[in-house]
């Protein structure tokens, strides 16, 4: 093995201290921080030692309870150094920087965004592709986007059963530990109530939520439910926003089993977002043997296909490692030729790299460098002219979005807007531009579009 190839040795994850007062809401509210702190990557600190951050979550309901409060801020202060306040007492933000000049942030009850912000602002994540489910966008300072209130991560398992050579999740997270789904279903109900517009369903293998379970069943709103993706995508596609409309479901790193068909049926009703996220990663059989992936390509592509006739708007995206040890020219042209034939929606590309711990760094046959680079190339140019042309078709079409961001007026007092289509997932997928938008309109918002122009990733339009 080449220096070049050296193993990635994987950063340490910053770790979080919690201090939790108050009531039960109170508790909930920290371990929903510290769940969404966790599928950002940082590991948990059970002492003010081996803390990189510590977060205290007040209570300020009475005189005692904000002494305790206060007492507990001090004690971390001294202990730790580096502290975030959150919970009731942070409308009290003045009297705690008075007293506590050296807290980092001071955020109040349920502001769950602005506690996370200000962990990755005092303890930055590591991010990467080899240890993300979700790839993040980076800012210019090298932080990572907030989740706003209206899109969701609803994360419903942790681990993950597959061995894939190139993969150390399972190292890492341990082996597939699925939530109740009648918590899951509970925290989206709450989620959506709270003004969430869009759900986004991760693990790290959500076709096989329930299987550690044995798929049990549990007490829905006076019906069993089983711990299983279709039961899940049923029952998810049941819920309304407070305004009466139905949120968008998007279901992320489903694996292709047998029972996906069974969702897609649910998408051509409208209860569920049609688009899925599969991690297809290759495509020639000798590769994804390598790989430890399954290898039925062309029965997948029977299903894509079949898929699509039930519905039509089925947007796929996927991601393939190029330059896999053993990969050879013919095995990437099967791959671009598989995918000429799939149509995939969205196509994300990663250069093989090998990562510590991964069998496959063991693997004979490594592929050059510049090998790499080529391969990644031609993939990235048949993957845009798929894009452009899927894009094209939409140009006349009207379509329903979701808006992310309203910009401020220009020198005619027009407003632009950022918004996505149930194609697009937030961060990893294309945007739909919008001109001329109404000053009411704000981010969360649904609205029908007529699409105007496209490029090879983006689509641009107005209101209808």
């Amino acid at each position: 093995m080449t220096s070049q190839d050296s193993p990635l040795t994987l950063p340490e994850p910053p770790r979080v201290g919690m201090v939790s007062l108050g009531c039960p809401k109170a508790l909930v509210d920290s371990e929903r921080i510290l769940t969404r702190l966790r599928a950002d990557g940082y590991a948990m600190s059970a002492d003010y030692a081996g803390a990189d951050v510590v977060l205290v979550n007040t209570c300020g309901f009475l005189d005692s309870a904000k002494e305790e409060s206060l007492a507990a801020i001090g004690e971390a202060i001294a202990e730790n150094g580096r502290v975030i306040v959150t919970g009731c007492m942070g409308n009290e933000a003045e009297l705690i920087r008075a007293k506590f000049p050296d807290v980092l942030a001071v955020t109040g009850a349920h502001q769950y965004e602005a506690v996370v912000e200000a962990v990755h602002e005092a303890a930055p994540p590591s991010m990467g592709p080899y240890i993300d489910l979700i790839p993040q966008t980076l800012d210019d300072q090298g932080g990572i986007k907030l989740t706003p209130r209206h899109y969701s991560y609803l994360k419903i398992s942790e681990g993950c059963n597959h061995a894939c050579a190139f993969c150390i999740i399972p190292s890492l997270r341990g082996k597939l530990a699925s939530r109740r789904i009648d918590a899951v279903l509970r925290e989206a109900e709450k989620l959506v109530a709270a003004g969430t517009k869009e759900l986004l369903v991760i693990s790290q293998d959500t076709s096989a939520y329930g299987v550690d379970v044995r798929h049990e069943e549990r007490a829905w709103k006076g019906h069993p439910v089983r711990t299983h993706m279709t039961d899940l995508a049923r029952e998810l596609g049941q819920l309304r926003t407070p305004q009466g409309e139905v949120p968008w479901v998007r279901l992320h790193y489903v694996y292709p089993y047998p029972h996906v068909d069974a969702v897609i049926p649910l998408m051509a009703e409208g209860l569920v977002t049609p688009y899925l996220d599969i991690p297809f990663q290759h495509a020639a059989p000798s590769v994804l043997k390598a790989m430890k992936r399954p290898a039925n390509e062309a029965k997948v592509l029977e299903r894509i296909r079949a898929w699509r006739d039930i519905a039509p708007d089925l947007a796929i995206r996927s991601s393939f490692v190029v330059g896999f040890p053993g990969e050879t020219e013919a095995d990437f042209q099967y791959l671009l030729d598989w995918l000429d034939e799939a149509q995939l929606d969205r196509v994300g590309g990663f250069r093989f790299e090998p990562v510590d711990g991964a069998s496959a760094n063991h693997l004979p046959d490594p592929v050059p460098e510049e090998v790499k680079e080529e391969r990644y190339a031609r993939l990235m140019e048949k993957t845009e002219a798929i894009s452009a042309a899927k894009l094209a078709a939409k140009v006349g079409r009207t379509i329903q979005v979701i808006v992310d961001e309203v910009g401020e007026p220009d020198e005619d007092g027009d407003l632009g807007a950022t918004a996505r289509s149930q194609a697009d997932a937030p961060e990893i997928d294309g945007a739909v531009y919008l001109r001329n938008v109404p000053a009411t309109l704000k981010p969360g918002d649904f609205a029908q579009v007529r699409i105007e122009d496209a490029d090879a990733h983006d689509l641009y339009g107005v209101i209808a």
